[in-house]
């Protein structure tokens, strides 16, 4: 007999949802959530290991192949059989040290197949399945002596009812990286895109596939081959190899994200749970917060990076910034365009910017005086245009500085088109990198290191997308990684009303994200629809601060337009960026979002009072909202900051109604969302 009893472990289940599969000669095994809803098996079919999996009883993953091929050692994807499988299960609480929830709960099953050779007997690979109430996980685990260079990986996704689901994407592999608005299609219009890569089948079931843990190796996008099964395309290094090993490797979780609704996946944990702990022992110095910044008004034209008249890093105007940071209780200030290389075609300046030398205006030392006599801090900036060779030559002596001049927060920029990294290899031929392949997989993550060494933390912009590392490396604050507020200034056009309660179902399921909230002049170059301005109302762009997390987050307009604007302005400076508890209570992917989060105790901050924010797409709507997240036993002063009677986001996106009342965990309200509207509340625990 091929396998002992010791490994005849397999739960049985209910023969159609796997009558797919060719029983004959075939050994399976399954794994399933802790509720029993989900479940994931695997197969050697006809010597070919492949996996599905079901939801509720129903399938909604097909048959989909497993393995790898090779630049010159033997492919993995057949002629294998399972030799062997170990089964285990956790169930612990860990907690964050920043996030949107302090206790995270891990509860899974886990099975470990190991495939053999059917010919040599000899092991090929093991795969490490874990299987929790909200996705699961599986990644590769790959123990050979000789070097092994990976082509491509075979790893499917073929979608059950796929003809009946709708999907939204962005594309892969394009010039703008991550940053394109959002496509609703029908599935098998999804040709090749990023991950996180969320749809809906026919029977209402919401679905995201991503992946983990992203570490030395390829950033995995997708590309639809047949309809409905979608392959995992690599992204390959500048020679077309996918991703260079030793021979000895993990692959990155490959996830699945699963709910009944949409909001299922907004309280989703599952990328974070497949990540390693903190490997960098006490991050006490690694501090959550709010900023100001230089920024802006190099967007909208009032300023420059670059030297001369308009420069907008002076010594001057930064201490302006960081008094005003000071007096209305932001932490900090970014400064952008402060050294060497802005000048010119700063896009293409990669090769001359220095990280250590300031133009002549800027005086650091003056600067951070400045920023110890007020109580505000300087927020550091280094922008490579691409050029990541120059930047890494400097790195050590960039974060010496910075430590040396009080700065504890850094944002990095990697500014280039997609597939135009440049790095100079050891002959000193430039090369010309993706920002998602293995070198700059691992290059991003050598930065977050090297700060760690220096107390710093990162905010990376044209960033890798998160893979939930932020657990392993509490350094990594935030990043990009979409179109963020930027587009809004000049993007032509701008970020349309469903661009944000999009990214809370896609992006935003990776991770944090930097998008810099909080414009309150929408009329820079005009109202109408017509223009590059926010396509939202005031109130919607306050609600943003809850809706889309970052535990670092900007108020990203002039002083003088929040200081024109001081009953608004009022939320943004209340507002934490550090919860005790999130949870999304309602919405619907690309059309509206509610959130409710309660602040975690910090600083100025108890712990007792929640925030909701709650935005819409280009539809006015009402919501109701049952308040029974509120603490029991408990009274609250909700205050409310919502769109007037008389909000649209195209002529009118300035009328804002600011009222107060006492509520408990009893009652309801009716939220009123104008056109690209919002809601955002405060409820103060009296």
């Amino acid at each position: 007999m091929r396998y002992p009893s010791s490994l005849c472990l397999a739960i049985s289940l209910s023969a159609g949802v796997f009558a797919q599969f060719n029983t004959a000669h075939a050994a399976s095994f399954s794994v399933q959530s802790p509720d029993k809803q989900l479940t994931f098996t695997i197969r050697d079919d006809n010597n070919q290991p492949k996996y599905q999996v079901s939801f509720q009883g129903k399938p909604i993953i097909n048959p989909s192949s497993l393995g790898f091929d090779f630049a010159r050692a033997p492919s993995m994807r057949d002629n294998m059989y399972i030799s062997n499988t170990v089964r285990a299960n956790s169930h612990n609480t860990w907690q964050q040290p920043w996030g949107e929830t302090r206790e995270v709960v891990d509860h899974h099953n886990e099975l470990l197949v190991t495939f053999a050779d059917k010919s040599t007997k000899v092991n090929q690979y093991r795969m490490r399945i874990r299987v929790f109430d909200d996705g699961l996980g599986f990644r590769y685990e790959v123990n050979k002596t000789n070097a092994r260079y990976i082509t491509r990986e075979l790893t499917e996704f073929s979608i059950a009812d796929s003809g009946d689901s709708t999907a939204w994407w962005i594309p892969a592999r394009g010039w703008n990286r991550y940053e394109y608005t959002y496509n609703t299609t029908p599935l098998h219009d999804a040709a090749h895109v990023h991950t996180p890569f969320t749809f809906k089948n026919k029977h209402g079931i919401h679905m995201s596939i991503h992946e983990a843990a992203l570490v030395d190796y390829a950033g995995m996008t997708l590309n639809q081959r047949r309809p409905g099964t979608f392959v995992s395309d690599l992204t390959p290094w500048s020679d077309g190899i996918a991703v260079k090993t030793n021979g000895q490797f993990k692959s990155p979780w490959r996830t699945i994200q699963v709910g009944d609704q949409a909001k299922d996946l907004l309280n989703s944990h599952l990328i974070l749970n497949l990540n390693e702990p903190n490997k960098l022992g006490d991050v006490s110095w690694v501090e959550p917060g709010k900023y100001t910044g230089i920024w802006w008004g190099m967007h909208i034209g009032k300023h420059t990076w670059g030297s001369g008249d308009k420069h907008g890093a002076t010594t001057e105007r930064t201490k302006q910034y960081l008094s005003f940071s000071a007096e209305h209780g932001f932490d900090g200030v970014l400064v952008e365009g402060w050294n060497i290389g802005w000048d010119g075609d700063w896009f293409f300046n990669g090769d001359v910017f220095s990280f250590t030398k300031a133009y002549p205006d800027f005086d650091m030392d003056a600067i951070q005086a400045h920023a110890d006599k007020v109580g505000a801090r300087l927020i550091g900036h280094h922008e490579t245009s691409g050029n990541v060779s120059n930047y890494r030559n400097q790195m050590e002596a960039a974060f010496a500085l910075y430590e040396k001049s009080g700065v504890t927060q850094v944002k990095t920029g990697y500014v280039a088109d997609g597939g135009n990294i440049k790095r100079i290899d050891e002959r000193g031929h430039a090369r010309f990198e993706w920002h998602d392949g293995q070198f700059m997989v691992n290059e991003y993550l050598d930065n977050i290191k090297l700060a760690a060494k220096y107390k710093i933390s990162i905010n990376t912009h044209e960033p890798i997308k998160d893979t939930g590392l932020r657990r392993t490396y509490p350094n990594w604050l935030t990043r990009e990684g979409a179109r963020g507020q930027e587009f809004n200034a000049w993007g032509t056009p701008p970020n349309p009303p469903e661009h944000t309660p999009m990214l809370a179902f896609t992006r935003m399921l990776s991770g944090p994200m930097d998008f810099t909230p909080g414009i309150f002049n929408m009329g820079f170059n005009g109202l109408g629809d017509k223009t590059n301005r926010p396509q939202t109302t005031l109130a919607k762009q306050l609600a943003l601060y809850v809706v889309l997390y970052s535990p670092v987050q900007m108020a990203a307009d002039l002083p003088e337009n929040y200081l024109a604007r001081p009953g608004a302005f009022q939320f943004i400076k209340d507002v934490p960026t550090d919860w005790e508890q999130s949870i999304a209570l309602a919405g619907e992917v690309g059309d509206y979002v509610v959130f409710a989060r309660q602040e975690r105790a910090r600083g100025k901050y108890t712990g007792e009072d929640w925030y909701l924010g709650a935005i819409t797409d280009e539809k006015a709507r009402q919501i109701d909202v049952a308040l029974d997240f509120l603490s029991p036993g408990k009274r609250y002063e909700a205050q409310i900051y919502q769109d007037g009677e008389n909000a649209n986001w195209q002529q009118n996106p300035y009328d804002l109604a600011i009222k107060k009342q006492r509520v408990t965990y009893k009652d309801k309200l009716s939220l009123n969302l104008a056109t690209s509207g919002g809601t955002a509340i405060r409820f103060k625990a009296l």
